[in-house]
């Protein structure tokens, strides 16, 4: 790919392609009256590689003035909904928007400034430079202070077990401060209704994507975080979602690891009960002989679960493929044509 010298779209010394790159900043919210305005102040309008940056915000049912706030500070695109519908809804509303906005690189952040936004151009260097489709801004966890030590501990083994379950090398997987290019960002569903976090990395490194993490800084504290409201319910929570993204991608892998373990110990069981049968001992140990017929009943049953599964899933790779196609041909059109986002009832979209 051709390259460019130009300094305005130099990062050091890197050049990056010719073609120009529109970026979009999106931003979830909801009733961030106090922060957002915090928020916007930090975010750049100009940014090395990129011909032109643009902001977005998703009003998710806010009932203060997030929104007025917004118009104030002048963000090129207001996503409204009527009812509050969480933070998942919220992100995938504003990565629809920001694509039929045009984006070639979309950048999420939070509303309450947790992120440093002069981070933003090392976390879109890889994305210019080819070498990514995802990248994951990395929080010194271990240095941020009102994160308790049981959080900070829950952060080390979630982004573990989310390495593990998406065969990427996110070292902080809960992190919402990542940029994704416009490819992948077609190719995102996110089913959870809880976070989109841990599924779209985990989705991102079954479907074959590459994900980076580069290191970034936070900004000081300004309110509790509304997603951890205890620790026992994220924990559950997302272990629940990691649990669904792993059997939706791997459903045959899941059911015949679980359903080796009855069948294992049931046909062990029952070449006991054989041997003590053909041994001539004079009990006829039928209780085993009944475990074992259960066990071996289970394990099989899961393994055709799996099988059926596994079948299912190829049924929802053709179904992914041709939703895939629609929507780039409908984005794409839209873009072509200067078609605004879609206006629907509970959905609003404003442009500056």
């Amino acid at each position: 790919m051709p390259e460019i010298t130009d300094p305005r779209y130099t990062s050091n010394r890197t050049a990056y392609p010719v073609a120009p790159v529109k970026l979009i900043i999106q931003i979830p919210c909801y009733n961030e009256e106090n922060t957002l305005a915090i928020t916007l102040a930090e975010l750049p309008r100009d940014l090395p590689g990129v011909a032109q940056v643009e902001w977005l915000i998703v009003d998710d049912g806010s009932r203060d003035r997030t929104a007025a706030v917004a118009q104030e500070w002048g963000v090129d695109h207001i996503i409204r909904f009527e009812q509050n519908r969480g933070l998942a809804k919220g992100f995938m509303a504003g990565l629809e928007a920001s694509l039929k906005a045009g984006a070639d690189i979309i950048v999420n952040t939070d509303a309450d400034n947790q992120y440093c936004a002069a981070d933003i151009p090392k976390l879109i260097e890889p994305i210019l430079l080819g070498q990514a489709q995802m990248v994951i801004g990395a929080r010194p966890i271990q240095q941020i202070e009102h994160f308790s030590p049981v959080k900070k501990w829950l952060q080390k083994v979630g982004s573990w077990a989310v390495r593990i379950a998406s065969k990427t090398s996110v070292a902080d997987a809960p992190s919402g401060f990542r940029a994704i290019s416009r490819e992948a960002a077609l190719e995102l569903n996110v089913f959870n209704e809880y976070t989109y976090t841990l599924e779209t990395i985990i989705q991102a490194g079954q479907k074959g994507m590459a994900v980076v993490s580069v290191p970034i800084r936070t900004n000081g504290y300004l309110r509790p975080s509304r997603l951890v409201k205890s620790i026992f319910s994220y924990v559950q929570r997302s272990l629940i979602t990691m649990l669904r993204i792993f059997i939706t991608y791997k459903p045959f892998a899941f059911f015949v690891w679980r359903g080796s373990i009855p069948f294992s110990i049931g046909f062990l069981i029952g070449i006991r009960w054989l041997v003590l049968y053909f041994s001539g001992t004079p009990r006829t140990h039928v209780p085993s002989l009944i475990l074992s017929a259960i066990l071996l009943l289970m394990g099989s049953q899961l393994w055709v679960v799996g099988l059926l599964a596994d079948l299912l899933s190829v049924n929802r790779k053709l179904l992914e493929e041709i939703q895939l196609r629609v929507r780039r041909t409908e984005i794409e059109s839209g873009v072509k044509t200067g078609i605004q986002p879609d206006t629907e009832p509970r959905l609003k979209s404003r442009e500056r």
